[in-house]
């Protein structure tokens, strides 16, 4: 399957949605991608059955504050040399891309890694949602390596790394993401074939291209949200979706803590004024609580987006007064393992609540 016509406007939307208030604006990445496809062509889309046990996969993705991400852009050099950097230091090419992650600009670029390398990219990720952090993918959960990895940025500079752990990768590529204006490019996480079935969320790529192509679908005689609603449901992995929320914005509250952009967001329901809901978020929004009810909680998806056109709403975008309908949407099954939430469960973000299917949390 290649992507075509409005493919990637709606992957972008979708990207934004699934990106649970994170991963960054996928505007610039749509852009990114599709400067690369007029010049190189599409590239393949594979799922991940398809992919033979030996082949070499790589991931890769933007890493930094998304904000500078968005003014300083990406050549596409940068992106050619991470990858090739890693090449060289595993002594093999890439058979395959992959992105990191589905949320945000981080499935964009993949899509433009991939049209100008010509290589194949699958059709899965590491996260089925965004995170903030490098060692919270379902990768590192099945103890795929994050390292060896390149970084690189739009001066020529690179690196290779290795590190005994993923939290140890993660704390210092942040560091060296500082250094290097807090935007850079980050190949990792080499895998094969057979790691890269048995350790992803496939079909994620499609599925945010449909997640879009539902939202925009939208009308004045077909609601958007409820055309969401009604995408979601016939997925294999959000099927669980509940509207937790509509209300309007009455108080934002963000500040940066350890370079992540921490805070919550309180509405006030629309018909309903006892009732209410605050959202608590680091990067991506990870708890949605009405009242003393806990409603949604990290891995699952706690989604913003606008009441009117259900185009998605990010973290760093929630203002006073906006009107919004909240989403909860269950993550995938392998997300929610014992192994990974160790990794990426309410606890890995200094949350008091344990986590609870949205379901349950739903029917209880």
């Amino acid at each position: 399957m290649k992507l075509e016509g409005d493919d990637l406007l709606h992957l972008a939307t979708g990207a934004a949605f699934l990106g649970a208030g994170g991963g960054g604006d996928p505007y610039l990445g749509r852009l990114l991608a599709r400067a690369a496809i007029d010049e190189f062509g599409a590239p393949e889309l594979c799922p991940p059955e398809d992919v033979p046990d030996t082949a070499r996969v790589l991931t890769i993705a933007m890493l930094g504050a998304p904000t500078i991400m968005l003014e300083k852009g990406l050549a596409g050099e940068e992106v050619d040399l991470a990858i090739r950097r890693l090449e060289g230091h595993l002594g093999e090419t890439a058979d395959y891309l992959m992105p990191l992650e589905i949320g945000g600009i981080n499935s964009l670029v993949p899509i433009m890694a991939a049209a100008r390398l010509g290589l194949p990219l699958i059709d899965a990720d590491g996260m089925g949602r965004a995170f903030p952090e490098l060692q919270m993918t379902t990768f590192n959960a099945h103890g795929v390596s994050t390292t060896p990895l390149a970084l690189t940025d739009d001066h020529g500079t690179w690196l290779l790394l290795e590190a005994p752990d993923a939290g140890s990768a993660e704390a210092m590529i942040r560091t060296v993401s500082v250094a290097l204006g807090c935007s850079a490019v980050l190949c990792s996480y080499p895998m094969t074939g057979r790691q890269a079935r048995e350790c992803t969320v496939h079909g994620t790529l499609s599925v945010a291209r449909d997640v879009g192509r539902a939202i925009h679908s939208g009308s004045r005689t077909v609601d958007p949200v409820a055309a969401l609603m009604d995408l979601l449901r016939s997925t294999p992995y959000y099927a669980q979706c509940r509207l937790l929320f509509d209300g309007r914005v009455v108080d934002v509250r963000r500040e940066v803590e350890g370079g992540f952009s921490v805070g919550y967001v309180r509405l006030a329901h629309l018909e309903d004024r006892a009732r209410s809901m605050e959202i608590v978020f680091q990067n991506e929004f990870l708890l949605a609580r009405e009242g003393e009810r806990l409603r949604a909680i990290v891995p699952d998806l706690v989604c913003l987006v606008e009441r009117e056109t259900a185009q998605p709403v990010l973290a760093d975008q929630v203002r006073y007064g906006q009107r919004l309908k909240v989403l909860g949407v269950s993550a995938p099954p392998v997300m929610r393992s014992p192994e990974s939430l160790s990794i990426f469960g309410p606890r890995a973000f200094g949350l008091e609540d344990a986590f609870v299917p949205l379901e349950a949390l739903a029917d209880g």
